[in-house]
């Protein structure tokens, strides 16, 4: 069964103290016998040595076997049975725009799509987070303001916004967004996880207690914001 664990926030890159979202997704591989193969896709921060470096201390190497794939400097000629050789799939945040494009350029994007009907998990945060749906809200075309952009891989239906109340314009842009006519879709709280599986939503977790997700729609010319509370995962 295919799976996603989209991060509006959170994690190794903005929580490094708190495993909580890391180690649930961790358990989505269930793999038994050895340790779940974890690739870190930079593509989105134009393959940051920084991020990649973070994401190796975060996840090995006694937590994981944990991978970096990088394409500004390509050395892995089959992506396809690279990418479907893995347990998880974590998209790193930065320029969504950018990461399809590059994507799209490699072929990526039809591994990542053969590796989620194998069952490989799939998961990111920020752009990691919009690539997956059909459409998101981002900053790739101007950092200081935020754009819609329908170009995504659409394994998920609607839309996506991440970071919804950590950043000051991403509430106010979707809802005005999605009143104009933009797919509604989902909204996540940084330290917030929703977990879909089979393109369906399971759950919303998060790391952190009172967040929360949600899904945001138009009804009759107005936007409906339907929380989800989310499940903490402190208390197991």
């Amino acid at each position: 069964m295919g799976q996603i664990l989209a991060l509006g926030g959170g994690g190794f890159s903005m929580e490094p103290d708190n495993p909580l979202l890391d180690d649930f997704l961790l358990s989505l591989a269930a793999v038994k016998g050895r340790l779940p193969r974890v690739c870190f896709v930079p593509t989105a921060s134009g393959d940051s040595d920084g991020y990649s470096e973070r994401f190796l201390d975060a996840f090995g190497p006694s937590r994981a076997d944990a991978s970096v794939l990088s394409l500004f400097n390509r050395s892995v000629t089959d992506l396809d049975g690279f990418v479907r050789g893995q347990d998880v799939i974590y998209v790193g945040g930065g320029s969504t725009a950018n990461l399809l494009a590059v994507w799209r350029v490699h072929g990526l994007d039809r591994a990542l799509r053969n590796a989620y009907d194998d069952g490989v998990v799939l998961a990111g945060i920020s752009a990691g987070m919009n690539c997956w749906f059909e459409g998101s809200v981002t900053d790739s075309f101007d950092v200081s303001s935020l754009a819609p952009l329908e170009d995504g891989l659409g394994l998920l239906r609607g839309s996506a916004c991440p970071h919804y109340d950590g950043e000051e314009l991403r509430r106010d842009t979707y809802v005005k967004l999605v009143r104009d006519g933009f797919p509604g879709g989902y909204a996540a709280e940084d330290g917030v996880g929703l977990h879909f599986r089979d393109g369906e939503l399971v759950e919303a977790v998060t790391s952190t207690p009172g967040k929360a997700a949600y899904v945001v729609r138009a009804v009759d010319g107005e936007v409906v914001e339907e929380r989800l509370g989310a499940r903490y995962l402190g208390d197991e």
